[in-house]
């Protein structure tokens, strides 16, 4: 009997061993998570119980057990590496189904899906039309290739101050090529619907009226009227605050590249007739043109944002964060990725930064909870259980060796 006990210790110490050999190997594994040998003691059971003057058969090896908590955060200055910080697992998606991992060491494929190095898909939730992101859905994470369509420009704001001590400009009529006819003068860029871009002017005069100005809006060096009329009469309060128009809707006018007709409204409320200066204080517009894929940037809510050359970011979907009732019910797959099963309990998804949800980290990565000090300590004592064990083997041995002797 002592041979079979010391047996049974020698087997449990060596899983010791082997769980504490394999956290130490993976000290560097990104997003790995140590893990740790449980043992229980062996009884011979009759019916009616354990006997009281039993011994015990040795011991036996409970369960190898988990430790998810949290490891350290290493920055790397890529986009793609992802952590979590707090609870939740990134969801993975390949041909064999769904995975959930820690890692978050993600590069981009030939195709534009963003994949471990497993080649498994990054789960998003996908974004939606006019905003926000379908939750109930989960898709790969495809960063888009070609080029980010234009927006045609269709309002234009002007903050500018119109100098109140102006005298009406010399020269009669108004001419944009003749300087000596107009007082002041901005410009801006504004796209077609083809995102082309066209140089718009405004020009401005003060009238005899006062507090009243005349402002051109020129196109491509064109007049556009509106509704039929240029120039459009501006008036002014005592206090410098402008009277109206505070929006001019202008005639659409052809774009000449086959695009649709440019048809722009200035707003003008933030417009003054001050003491001070000529000064354009704001001039904007809603337009842009097309645009290359330069990068891509993910918030600590997990929303992924493509950027393009136009200055333009485009949400391609919300990366989708997974937990279990029961994380230590999980069965681990390798390669840093776990599996669901019946005692981890259903998957519940998730955004970052809600309910029990931690952030998501963009440009970096988790790296392994192991604790190298403890996982030598506790080699040591692993090695001296089984030189202990070895030690009741060699002593029954002797025992024995006695006894044939006799």
């Amino acid at each position: 009997m002592p041979f079979r006990i010391a047996l049974s210790g020698l087997n449990a110490a060596q899983t010791d061993l082997s769980v504490t050999g394999n956290n130490i190997a993976n000290a560097g594994t990104t997003g790995f998570k140590k893990s740790r040998a449980e043992f229980a003691d062996v009884y011979a059971v009759a019916f009616e119980g354990i006997s009281d003057i039993a011994t015990g058969n040795g011991v036996g090896v409970a369960a190898v057990s988990q430790n998810f908590s949290q490891g350290n955060i290493d920055f790397t200055e890529r986009n793609l590496d992802l952590s979590v910080r707090g609870q939740g697992f990134f969801v993975l998606s390949d041909p064999s189904g769904q995975a959930f991992s820690r890692a978050g060491a993600f590069h981009v494929d030939r195709d534009g899906n963003v994949i471990n190095q497993s080649a498994q898909k990054l789960q998003v939730f996908p974004a939606v039309t006019g905003g926000g992101f379908n939750t109930g859905v989960l898709s790969d994470l495809q960063l888009s290739t070609t080029d980010g369509p234009p927006r045609a420009t269709s309002s234009l704001t002007a903050s500018v101050n119109l100098s109140s001590s102006e005298t009406p400009p010399p020269t009669a009529p108004f001419d944009p090529n003749d300087p000596t006819s107009f007082n002041n003068s901005t410009s801006a860029v504004i796209y077609d619907s083809l995102g082309t871009a066209h140089t718009s002017t405004l020009y401005y005069a003060k009238t005899a009226v006062a507090n009243q100005w005349d402002t051109y809006f020129y196109v491509d060096g064109n007049v556009v009227p509106s509704g039929g009329a240029s120039p459009v009469s501006m008036t002014f309060n005592s206090d410098g605050t402008i009277n109206g128009p505070l929006n001019i809707s202008y005639d659409a006018v052809p774009s000449g590249t086959g695009a649709d007709p440019i048809q722009v409204n200035l707003d003008y409320t933030s417009t003054t007739q001050y003491g001070s200066p000529f000064a354009v204080n704001g001039l904007s517009q809603d337009g842009y043109t097309t645009g290359r894929l330069s990068g891509i940037d993910i918030d600590s809510e997990g929303v992924v944002f493509a950027r393009f050359t136009n200055g333009q970011s485009t949400p391609l979907g919300k990366v989708a964060l997974a937990n279990f009732p029961n994380v230590q019910g999980l069965r681990q797959l390798g390669d840093t990725n776990w599996a669901q099963t019946y005692e981890s309990g259903d998957l519940v998804l998730g955004e970052a930064n809600t309910a029990s949800f931690g952030l998501v980290q963009s440009g970096a990565l988790e790296t392994s909870n192991v604790d190298i000090a403890a996982s030598l300590v506790n080699l040591i004592t692993a090695q001296r259980n089984f030189q202990a064990n070895a030690q009741v083997i060699s002593a029954a041995d002797t025992v024995t060796q006695t006894i044939i002797n006799i």
